[in-house]
């Protein structure tokens, strides 16, 4: 089989285990189907996730210009305590802003190979937390609006981190249960003041189920170093494929390059 396209994020649906889906030019690839066979990726280009020319890709899958000037890569999609809609004051275009920030938003605890806070809009739950590559994960606030997440996951940042650690992430061979409700009692005293009513005890614990076993080493190489690529997919957690050797390609990273994909 030949493919040839852009590459996005894999799209994914909770299974057990989780099923991966690379999304190749709208062409949706059944990866879990392609564990355990011998894969090559031929890098060929780049296609902006924006303006869709054959830009170098900067950051995000979006070229440097697109990069700094689209709605879509503004500092709120990183940092959600910037936010401004809820104000309506515009950070690049107010109708985009404040369709990605008023609406509802989670604060949660995910277990990445460590505990960490993060922000998502709700619509995206369960995604994010696959995404992330999270074992377990927990909502401990809802709010209205971005703005509202950000400023409890600020506070919250100083006891608990606020990045995955991808290698901890792949590493990892957690199975017991993780009490992420003890941690949610303990952290509930750092939310600010004014934030407190946002609290929530309400939501289960997920725990994910991913076609992976780990490696004895771990090594992530990107298509800029390596543009082509053959060896056998073992399995997928998070956003990384896993081939042998302990080779690691971020997908989520490659946003907008364009590639050939044999299998």
């Amino acid at each position: 089989m030949h493919f040839h396209g852009q590459i996005l994020k894999m799209t994914t649906q909770n299974g057990k285990p989780i099923q991966y889906f690379l999304n190749l030019s709208n062409d949706l690839i059944s990866m879990n189907q392609l564990i355990g066979r011998k894969i090559k990726i031929k890098h060929v280009g780049y296609q902006c996730v924006n303006c869709g020319r054959d830009e170098k890709i900067f950051r995000m899958g979006f070229c440097k210009k697109c990069f700094f000037e689209s709605p879509y890569a503004s500092d709120t999609i990183i940092r959600p305590e910037l936010s401004t809609a809820h104000l309506g004051i515009e950070e690049r275009d107010l109708e985009v802003e404040k369709e990605i920030q008023l609406q509802p938003h989670v604060v949660y605890l995910a277990y990445t190979g460590d505990v960490k806070v993060g922000v998502t809009r709700e619509s995206q739950i369960p995604t994010r937390w696959i995404d992330q590559g999270a074992t377990f994960a927990l909502p401990i606030a809802r709010t209205q609006n971005r703005y509202e997440a950000g400023m409890i996951e600020v506070a919250l940042k100083e006891h608990l981190p606020d990045k995955t650690n991808w290698r901890k992430m792949l590493e990892d061979d957690f199975e017991d249960e993780l009490d992420l409700a003890d941690f949610r009692e303990k952290v509930a005293q750092y939310f600010p003041e004014g934030f407190k009513n946002f609290y929530s005890e309400q939501g289960e614990i997920m725990k994910f189920d991913y076609p992976y076993e780990k490696p004895e080493k771990i090594s992530a190489f990107t298509l800029d170093k390596n543009p082509e690529f053959e060896a056998v997919l073992n399995g997928i957690k998070g956003q990384y494929l896993s081939f042998d050797g302990g080779n690691f390609m971020n997908v989520r990273n490659h946003e907008g390059y364009v590639i050939e994909l044999e299998v």
